[in-house]
């Protein structure tokens, strides 16, 4: 009969779900094995977790730490020497004393960064109520340095003067004392911040890399066509390389935070290290996905590499790990929270690691994630059944 399957006849063979998930784990295996086969790829992963974090937290540190100060005193007096004896380590190194004469030579050879003069009669002013003036002299070639240990020596200088005129009941008490806290970073600690953000970075840097150097090699070497006569389909090939080169980025992601964020440079996490490591799963598929499709538009590591490049530092400068969103023109914070999930990542990241956060409070930024992510996955994966399979 028309139409009627045929004795002996076989039926179009369409695989299944463990079909495919047999095919993705292959897949991963595989590109797992390619990794391992990359000591150069190896050698940036296991860089970019470990010396790079530690060195920009340690190193790029905007803190006052160590300055060297000279104080001319002319006053030679119970009020000069309390202001003098207040500037201690770890905030700067031995006072330096000199004479008027020796200012200029000291600060034109680099070798005080701050000079203070206490004039003649200081204290006596201090004492009859008449305004008095301290000049402080400081080189601003290094100019972070120079403007927060300016802002140092100034309230280090007030605080001195209040309290030595306490003693002598020369003020009137104020109405109101404010009485600052810092919460979550209690010594303002630069380190804190800029380890995490640094992790944050390097997760976005890598996993684009990765997944998009894995896509770009196997054009150039011609491995992609081994793949085009396989019974694979095109899902399965973007699966196995979105999830492979997204778990190698989480293995190095917790083993940076533990070990070289905790561990070494002794940064306290207030929350689950197991929910931000959700988050950063989602959140590499996400870039992944954005490496896939950023390497079906370059047809060569060179073109790929000039691509990465804007698109990387867009997402890392406008993605509130280096500035507040807050700063940021309100239509631009809605654009780039619209189309990038950066900015959801580093949310979630302090939330979690700085506040203690919970599921409840980060749920937005997951649902975000995935949100953002989808999309991505689906762009990508038009693009790279276009180009590779011409469908």
């Amino acid at each position: 009969m028309p139409g009627a399957a045929q004795p002996g006849a076989s039926a179009p063979f369409r695989p299944g779900f463990r079909t495919h998930a047999a095919n993705v784990l292959r897949l991963i295996v595989k590109e797992l094995r390619s990794i391992r086969a990359d000591p150069v790829m190896l050698f940036l992963v296991v860089y970019a977790f470990t010396f790079a974090v530690y060195s920009v937290a340690s190193g790029a540190s905007t803190e006052v730490r160590n300055l060297t100060i000279g104080v001319v005193d002319e006053d030679r007096s119970d009020l000069s020497r309390q202001i003098v004896s207040a500037f201690n380590p770890p905030l700067f190194k031995s006072v330096v004393p000199i004479t008027p004469a020796e200012v200029d030579p000291a600060m034109d050879s680099g070798r005080l960064v701050f000079v203070l003069a206490l004039p003649p009669r200081l204290q006596r002013d201090v004492l009859s109520g008449h305004p008095a003036a301290i000049q402080l002299d400081v080189d601003a070639t290094a100019m972070t340095q120079a403007g927060n240990g300016s802002i140092y020596i100034q309230t280090i200088v007030a605080q001195e003067v209040a309290r030595f005129a306490a003693r002598r009941d020369l003020n009137d008490t104020a109405p109101v004392r404010v009485v600052t806290r810092a919460k979550f970073n209690p010594n303002l600690q630069t380190s804190w911040f800029t380890s995490v953000m640094q992790v944050i970075n390097n997760i976005t840097l890598l996993t684009v890399i990765l997944t998009g150097a894995a896509l770009i090699r196997e054009r150039e070497q011609g491995t992609v066509e081994h793949l085009l006569v396989m019974p694979l389909v095109p899902v399965e090939i973007m699966l196995a390389k979105v999830i492979a080169n997204g778990l190698v980025i989480l293995v190095g992601a917790g083993c940076s935070l533990v070990l070289v964020v905790e561990g070494v440079l002794g940064v306290p996490v207030a929350g689950s290290i197991a929910l931000f490591l959700v988050g950063t799963g989602l959140y590499a598929l996400a870039v992944a996905a954005l490496g896939i499709l950023l390497g079906t538009i370059a047809t060569t590591m060179g073109q790929f590499g000039l691509l990465v490049i804007p698109i990387l530092l867009l997402m890392q400068l406008l993605s509130g790990s280096s500035t507040p969103m807050e700063s940021m023109p309100v239509w631009l914070q809605y654009a780039v929270q619209a189309v990038s999930p950066t900015p959801h990542f580093v949310a979630l990241a302090q939330a979690v690691l700085y506040r203690g956060a919970g599921f409840s409070v980060v749920w937005p930024q997951l649902l975000a994630l995935v949100a953002l992510g989808s999309v991505y996955f689906v762009v990508a994966l038009a693009r790279f059944r276009r180009v590779f399979f011409g469908v």
